[in-house]
């Protein structure tokens, strides 16, 4: 009997967990990279960062650099990619991860081309839904 009453507990709390709703989380996710490609493609390099956690505790990797915080990358993407620099971005190969209700992944590939090049590379970002909604709360591309 004790059995039975501890399974049916252990039952009621796994039931009692939030279904997730991963077609939902996939769309806001879809949402957030429709909308930063936009504003990349438009030069505006303040609206793509929207989506990334402001916060010193992000991070962002590439190659063999690390950075910390929205303010490092926001200086980088300035450095590396203002006026004709910045080019068209397009995501490909767009694959979205649900790891629980507030965290999910998301694997692709980049692409930057400019009037005279073209620059691509894969991209691994971990998404957090905060109050605010998902931010980006570490980015590695290469």
């Amino acid at each position: 009997m004790k059995k039975l009453f501890i399974i049916s507990i252990l039952l009621l709390l796994y039931c009692a967990q939030p279904a997730i709703d991963e077609a939902s989380i996939k769309n806001e996710i879809s949402s957030i990279m429709a909308q930063q490609k936009q504003s990349w493609n438009n030069g505006n390099i303040e609206g793509f960062m929207a989506y990334y956690w402001k916060s010193e505790d992000f991070t962002f990797q590439s190659g063999n650099k690390r950075l910390r915080g929205w303010n490092e990358l926001l200086a980088m993407y300035r450095k590396n990619y203002s006026g004709a620099n910045m080019g068209e971005l397009d995501f490909i190969d767009i694959e979205i991860n649900i790891i629980a209700t507030n965290y999910a992944y998301v694997l692709g590939r980049w692409n930057v081309t400019t009037v005279d090049t073209s620059k691509q590379g894969l991209f691994t970002l971990l998404f957090r839904r905060f109050d605010e909604g998902w931010r980006i709360i570490h980015d590695h591309s290469s």
